[in-house]
């Protein structure tokens, strides 16, 4: 299996280029100021490498963007999922999931990029272990849902064992790192309100 959608390899390439350039930055002002390589930075643009999560929220935190508003346009263009008769919901099976391709964590998102709110399907693996910097909760409300399994949460210097049916509201921005510390699988759901873009 593949670490990323081949499709979704483009969408996200283009996504970050376009975020930069709309900035006028060049590659050397983002390695400065995510803090990631000029030449990983680079290859991702040319779609010759797939991000990890981590540095998908060094990028996303750049950009004063959620991870989540970074990879919902990508992802939304890269389902190719029809309509099921309802207000736009995309199928299941044609909804693009994207993959972490150092820790295995997937990602799918669930809404649209019209709706107001980002919603996504999380599945971390066992042993899987995914830090993110301040920045990148910097410019969002979000609440993390446990549907199945454990999920061991860092929230600056607290840490929260969740269940299936346990939440967590976020606050003020703060390091986080979701761990899965078990040997089964964890799956959980990322509520996101969306903001003014800068």
């Amino acid at each position: 299996m593949s670490n990323i959608v081949d499709p979704l390899v483009g969408r996200i390439a283009s996504r970050i280029r376009t975020e930069r350039e709309r900035r006028g930055w060049t590659l050397a002002q983002l390695a400065e100021a995510s803090g990631v390589s000029r030449a990983m930075i680079n290859r991702i643009e040319r779609g010759e490498s797939s991000p990890t999560a981590v540095v998908l929220g060094k990028l996303s935190a750049a950009f004063q963007l959620s991870i989540a508003s970074l990879l919902a346009l990508a992802e939304d263009g890269a389902a190719g999922a029809e309509p099921d008769g309802g207000a736009g919901a995309p199928r299941r099976t044609g909804t693009a999931e994207w993959q972490d391709p150092a820790t295995g964590y997937r990602r799918r998102q669930i809404t649209g990029p019209d709706f107001p709110a980002e919603v996504a399907e999380i599945r971390l693996p066992a042993g899987a272990r995914v830090p993110y910097p301040a920045a990148a909760f910097a410019f969002v409300r979000q609440v993390v849902w446990v549907l199945d399994g454990r999920l061991t949460f860092h929230d600056g210097e607290r840490c929260h064992d969740l269940g299936p049916g346990d939440s967590i509201e976020l606050g003020e921005p703060a390091e986080r790192v979701f761990a899965n510390t078990t040997g089964a699988e964890c799956r959980y759901v990322v509520v996101l309100a969306r903001g003014t873009r800068p």
